[in-house]
C-alpha cells in the first residue's frame, strides 16, 4: 500500500488507520511501500496515467459515473495489456478464496493465547508497566506471544509490536516492503 491517506495515518506511530485495522479484521497483511517511491504501486500508478489521459482525450458528456463504467470495461475485457502478455485483465482475473466480510465477527485467537484488551490510550499494562501499543487499537483485543525477554504483539494476524522487557522498549515493528536496490542481485 502507498501513504495515502485511507491507508496510512501520520497522527499513528505505526501509521494505522480505520481501515487498515479493518483489513487486518479480513486477515489481510499490510505492506506499505516507501515513502515518495511510486514504483512500488507501479500499476495502480499506470492505471491513474491512463485514466487522466482518457479524460483528456474524450471528457464525460454528461453522467461521469456512466463514463467511468465504460472506460472500466475498455480497461478490463478490451484493452490488452503489455504486462500481461497482451491479454485483457479480465482473462487473468480469478475470484478469491477468501470469503469477504462486510462486518468481520470478532477475531479469535488460539484458546490457550495470552490476550489483553488495549485502553483507551492505546497501551496495555504489563508486569506493573504501561506500555505504548498505538491508540488505533484502542479497545481492541491484543494477542501476546513470550519470546525469551520479549513479547511479541499481535492485532489478528499482524505481528504489530515488539516489547523487549530487559530494556524496556517498545519497538513498532516495521511493515515496509524491502527496497528492490538492496535485494541481493542473484
Amino acid at each position: 500500500m502507498d501513504h495515502g491517506t485511507p491507508w496510512w495515518s501520520a497522527q499513528s506511530p505505526q501509521g494505522f488507520t480505520k481501515l487498515s485495522l479493518w483489513l487486518m479484521k479480513q486477515g489481510i497483511a499490510l505492506h506499505w511501500g516507501r515513502i515518495r517511491h511510486p514504483q512500488t504501486q507501479g500499476k495502480v500508478e499506470r492505471f491513474h496515467g491512463e485514466l487522466q489521459r482518457a479524460l483528456r482525450c474524450r471528457p464525460p458528456r454528461a453522467d461521469l459515473q456512466e463514463w467511468l463504467d465504460e472506460f472500466r470495461w475498455e480497461h478490463n475485457h478490451v484493452r490488452p495489456h503489455e504486462a500481461l502478455g497482451m491479454q485483457t485483465p479480465v482473462s487473468r482475473w480469478r475470484a478469491s478464496e477468501r470469503r469477504y466480510e462486510s462486518n468481520p465477527p470478532t477475531w479469535e485467537y488460539p484458546a490457550s493465547s495470552w490476550v489483553l484488551k488495549v485502553d483507551s490510550d492505546g497501551k496495555i499494562k504489563l508486569k506493573g508497566e504501561h506500555w505504548l501499543i498505538s491508540r488505533a487499537l484502542s479497545g481492541e483485543q491484543i494477542r501476546l506471544v513470550t519470546v525469551e525477554h520479549r513479547v511479541l504483539v499481535y492485532y489478528c494476524r499482524s505481528l504489530v509490536r515488539e516489547l523487549d522487557l530487559g530494556n524496556q522498549r517498545s519497538t513498532i515493528v516495521d511493515r515496509w516492503l524491502p527496497d528492490e536496490s538492496s535485494q541481493l542481485k542473484l
